[in-house]
């Protein structure tokens, strides 16, 4: 590829750190031209590592800038142009609208934050650079907070890609680092900008609560900025001047982290800071605030410290800890040193952006209709529904993973976030014909949106949208869905005229739905039995999991039967449910956790049941993330659902499940998976609950692995039929 990198020219730290590392490691393996925008430091380093560097310089002449620029252009003919900062973001969006070049830019912080405590820069270059972001045609973020903040900006996720940060640990030592004598100091470090976004205050009020506990600490700070003076008189005021020492610029950024026990960054705001790389290059462990991307680095507790920003208290005592233990010290820092060379390296880095090219490269080329919108009962807080378009997402990007998608949600902004995609409010409807005429297929997202036991309002809507997408000319599909029940029979003929004339394939989650359209004489469609999409999913780590429940306040280690409850007009003996719980604990020693699908509608369900338990349970009321909730659950020896989700969940998770049924849905799941373990809400007693209990826990999980396996075989059909619809080729997988 021919890549033209537009660079501000002031990068210092670590923008300019990141700059030259790419566009060294990106001119070994592709035709490079760095254009700097002002001399100094970055383009004198650039030429000395034999990069083709360009500079153009004409102060506050933004014309001639610009001639120069597309003089470059022209010259060099780049099949991409990326940028760095404010300038160059400027200048290269003045370039795209001449050329018919790509262009795109790396967002190395949050742009609203650049200028804090810098007003008229704030209104000059930051608005400026604001009005140029908004005009790029592609963004990479150095960290996922950095991709969410964007898209909670309104910036399209389809042109949003995250790439950390790399460093070249080729040359760094593999062995740790001596044991410090007794008489030694204990170094504590920081290598930044002294303005207010690193608040630096924060790390002198920490290391003075620290130091006044240990004596033997030093604190190094490295860096220029507008705060200095305001830090050393703080610094005064603590009496503390004597321990700290402000080292001014670095140069040499391994030297100076080959001098420091402790690296510590207390930053308010950060997308992926490279001093913390740097730190881990020279084996420091690492304290720091727990904002940006520094979480993808740092496991609190396991290979650093995390705290909250401004937070001076924990800070110190994190600081003293540290300064106390030597072999604290050396475990953190070798599980960070190996994590950083693993997982943040030059070599990925340059993998990962390389491919980030190849991918806008190919979606600047496509013509025409392309793209899903994708409708069903989503923004709802209901965990089924959210997994269903986790898993739908997941899978149609299987099948064109430079697919754009449109999702029709109740909560547009929380959906855009949550899944990295374009959404529209569910009833807007012009909204909705406009993404029709883009897309080229219409997706009926799973679960059973075609049913009139809500209201016949809900399905006459969901029956409009199919029509909606034929007269659009969309192809149709109806994906690992539900159908029913649908009772009055004006309902009936209504749906089965629809879905005759609209859909060109069904994919269901089970034999009760195929033998409802069957009834209705469904059968222009081409209808298949799969199952639910979301059993693909898979379940979060052991670690996750285990602080998912240490933040409902579920102790480590203990066993567990879980109950999955909602609220609906025959569940009339709540009581029953506690009475079971007790029983649970009573006989096998199994804690009652009572785990949520909707929030907050489940929570009282469970309320209910607690009401008059004895024995000791546990009500989870925080949201999760799908991964999180199949953890949970399935790290539960028995699970006793009403909502369908729940037992999917439980399935997937490999714990044995016990269904109470309010729908016709459950029943068929059950028998799915080759259980007759399930109730109606309307027949259901404490003795039947409690002998399903002592059998479940007899029978145990084997019997579990063979109906996932099952279920995940059956759910290919769902993405086979998508693939067939779309004429994919397997082969296009990514």
């Amino acid at each position: 590829m021919r890549i033209m990198l537009f660079a501000a020219g002031g990068d210092i730290g670590g923008g300019k750190t990141h700059i030259l590392s790419l566009a060294r490691e990106l001119s070994e393996t592709n035709d490079l031209r760095l254009v700097s925008f002002r001399s100094g430091v970055l383009a004198d380093e650039g030429s000395e590592m034999g990069l083709d560097v360009v500079i153009i310089e004409n102060g506050l002449n933004v014309f001639k800038d610009m001639s120069m620029a597309l003089k470059e252009v022209d010259s060099f003919k780049p099949d991409v142009i990326h940028c760095h900062g404010a300038k160059a973001n400027m200048l290269g969006v003045l370039v795209k609208k001449l050329r018919t070049i790509p262009v795109m830019t790396t967002v190395h912080s949050d742009p609203r934050l650049d200028y804090m405590g810098m007003p008229l820069k704030q209104y000059t270059f930051g608005l400026i650079n604001a009005i140029a972001l908004r005009n790029m045609d592609f963004y990479v973020a150095v960290a996922d907070r950095m991709q969410q903040n964007l898209i909670e900006r309104g910036f399209d996720p389809w042109r949003i890609f995250t790439i950390y940060n790399g460093l070249d640990f080729s040359g760094a030592r593999k062995e740790p680092r001596p044991p410090k004598g007794e008489d030694e100091d204990i170094i504590v470090g920081i290598a930044a900008r002294l303005t207010p976004i690193k608040d630096i205050g924060t790390v002198i009020r920490a290391f003075n609560i620290a130091f006044r506990k240990n004596p033997r600490l030093k604190l190094l700070i490295a860096g220029t900025g507008e705060d200095e003076k305001e830090l050393k008189a703080l610094a005064r005021e603590l009496e503390i001047s004597h321990r700290v020492e402000f080292v001014g610029w670095v140069d040499d950024i391994k030297g100076f982290f080959s001098k420091v026990d402790i690296n510590v960054l207390a930053s308010l705001s950060e997308t992926f800071p490279y001093s913390l790389l740097e730190g881990a290059y020279e084996h420091c462990p690492a304290i720091a605030s727990r904002v940006g991307g520094i979480p993808a680095l740092i496991n609190n507790g396991e290979n650093g410290f995390l705290f909250e920003a401004g937070d001076v208290e924990t800070f110190g005592e994190y600081i003293y800890r540290l300064s106390v233990d030597e072999e604290l010290r050396r475990r953190l820092a070798e599980n960070l040193f190996q994590k950083a060379k693993k997982d943040f390296s030059l070599e990925r880095m340059r993998e990962d952006q390389e491919q980030v090219y190849r991918t806008i490269l190919r979606r600047k080329q496509y013509k025409g209709r392309h793209g899903a919108v994708i409708c069903g009962a989503y923004g709802r807080g209901n965990a089924g529904d959210e997994a269903i378009l986790k898993a739908i997402l997941s899978q149609f990007r299987e099948i064109d993973p430079d697919m754009p998608f449109w999702v029709m949600t109740r909560r547009k902004n929380e959906t855009r976030v949550a899944n990295k995609t374009r959404a529209m409010y569910i009833f807007n409807v012009v909204a909705f014909i406009r993404s029709l005429r883009k897309a080229e297929i219409f997706v009926n997202g799973g679960g059973s949106l075609m049913q009139d036991v809500t209201s016949s309002r809900s399905l006459y809507f969901y029956l409009f949208t199919l029509k909606a997408a034929k007269w659009c000319g969309c192809k149709i599909i109806m994906y690992g869905c539900g159908i029913g029940p649908i009772n009055l029979p004006r309902n009936r003929r209504i749906a089965a005229k629809v879905l005759n004339s609209t859909a060109d394939i069904i994919t269901l989650r089970d034999r009760v739905s195929l033998e409802l359209l069957k009834e209705m004489k469904v059968d222009k469609p081409e209808i298949i039995l799969a199952a639910d999409p979301t059993v693909n999913i898979q379940k979060a780590n052991p670690a996750v999991v285990e602080a998912a429940f240490a933040q409902e306040g579920v102790p480590a280690g203990i066993r567990m039967i879980g109950f999955c409850l909602r609220n609906w007009p025959d569940f009339r003996h709540p009581e029953w449910i506690g009475e079971a719980a007790d029983y649970a604990w009573k006989t096998y020693g199994l804690t009652p956790v009572f785990l949520p699908i909707e929030i907050p509608k489940d929570i009282s369900a469970a309320a209910k049941a607690t009401a008059g338990m004895t024995s000791p349970y546990y009500t989870c009321s925080q949201k999760h993330t799908v991964e999180e909730l199949i953890g949970m659950l399935g790290s539960m020896e028995v699970v006793v659902g009403m909502r369908l989700h729940s037992l999917i969940f439980a399935t997937a998770g490999g714990a044995p499940v016990i269904g109470i049924s309010y729908d016709v849905k459950v029943d068929s799941f059950i028998k799915y998976i080759g259980s007759d373990s399930c109730i109606s809400l309307t027949s259901l007693s404490k003795e039947w609950l409690c002998k399903e209990i002592d059998l479940a826990v007899q029978r145990g999980p084997e019997k579990v692995q063979e109906a996932v396996a099952r279920l995940r075989e059956a759910q290919k059909i769902n993405i086979d039929a998508a693939r067939r619809l779309l004429n994919r080729p397997e082969e296009r997988r990514a």
